[in-house]
């Protein structure tokens, strides 16, 4: 899933280099936290959190078969 997360994100940036996507786990939850370059966190966060929201949502539906819950946070 965190390769997926990082394609997806590397797609929408400028510097493809400066994306990291960490993986940590908290309480049982998997949490995918993404850094980007700043010039590039509007185009991850999207108007009104519109491409956020739908990483989010691939991420939960990769999640699903797995049975886990994942959260993702984009870092600024």
């Amino acid at each position: 899933m965190r390769e997926m997360l990082l394609f997806l994100t590397q797609s929408l940036v400028e510097d493809r280099d400066a994306v990291q996507v960490e993986e940590l786990e908290e309480d049982g939850d998997l949490v995918y936290e993404i850094t980007v370059n700043e010039d590039d966190l509007g185009r991850v966060i999207g108007k009104g959190g519109r491409v956020a929201n739908a990483l989010r949502t691939v991420a939960k539906a990769a999640a699903v078969r797995e049975g886990r819950r994942v959260l993702v946070d984009i870092l600024d």
